[in-house]
């Protein structure tokens, strides 16, 4: 008797716990409607609050936790170094991290890498904005705009010290790198740099080849390459005539996706072997 007492208090326990925890489940996913709805009319701080109730009342609910990141990251203003602002791109990628770490599909986990990846960059944490885009491009091995991230990262990694470096000599922007001690320290800090930021926008156009941007900061990388060669002016100019070229298909690109659009933005119909509709690329 006492053993079947026993037994029965258990399981009106085990009923008990199951009947609170569906309940909170329900509570989490109304928190989390509140939450959206508020997010979508830039209420930010209020739908921060909600979606934190509900990641309280429901730690496994996913989609809680992207949209508490993504609120936290909507509300950081680049530039801005002040505390409360640090504070909120910090909070951002923290959350951003727990998804990434918490073993998702992987259209959420790279949500939050690049997440992670654009925050840093705008934080101008450049080295670690590059693992994270290096990471997404491992997780997504096809995705162009990783690429083209790093490329941006390692040639702003290399440009900035060597304009520091130029306006230190007195140069004006345009006049050519004589210097030959500061273009050979330049050269062997930056050249590693100037190599993958290249090899990776060629990769982005390779996946996407009417990549526009990417054509742009190929241009900027032979530029950059180009000031250091320094001891080898027919090698410059060769590469001054490549980052012509990467001009030129720049404006041609951009040119055409002009003309294929309609003034209102839509593309025009395309026949081909595709046939159809579709809004225009960016």
């Amino acid at each position: 008797m006492n053993r079947s007492m026993k037994l029965l208090a258990v399981s009106v326990a085990a009923l008990l716990l199951f009947g609170a925890t569906g309940c909170n489940k329900l509570k989490a996913r109304d928190r989390l409607n509140k939450g959206v709805t508020a997010f979508k009319n830039v209420q930010y701080e209020t739908a921060i609050k909600n979606f934190s109730e509900a990641i309280a009342l429901d730690p496994g609910l996913l989609n809680a936790r992207l949209y508490l990141a993504t609120a936290y990251a909507q509300l950081y203003i680049p530039g801005a170094d002040t505390p409360e602002n640090n504070r909120n791109a910090e909070q951002a990628i923290d959350e951003f991290k727990k998804v990434a770490d918490s073993n998702p599909p992987k259209e959420a986990k790279a949500h939050s890498l690049k997440g992670i990846a654009s925050l840093y960059f705008n934080m101008k944490k450049l080295a670690d904005a590059k693992e994270y885009y290096k990471k997404v491009a491992e997780l997504d091995p096809n995705d162009p705009e990783a690429y083209y991230s790093i490329g941006v990262i390692d040639w702003t990694l290399s440009y900035q010290p060597r304009m520091e470096a130029r306006a230190k000599l007195g140069m004006q922007p345009t006049e050519q790198l004589k210097d030959k001690k500061v273009c050979d320290q330049l050269r062997t800090a930056n050249m590693d740099k100037i190599e993958e930021g290249r090899q990776n926008l060629e990769k982005a156009l390779q996946l996407r080849q009417d990549y526009d941007d990417a054509m742009a900061y190929l241009n900027l990388v032979y530029r950059e390459e180009a000031d250091l060669t320094c001891n080898d002016p027919a090698k410059r100019q060769e590469l001054l005539k490549l980052a012509d070229t990467w001009v030129d298909k720049t404006m041609a690109t951009k040119k055409a996706k002009a003309e294929k659009a309609s003034p209102g933005g839509i593309v025009l119909e395309q026949t081909g072997s595709g046939g159809g509709t579709g809004e225009q690329q960016k």
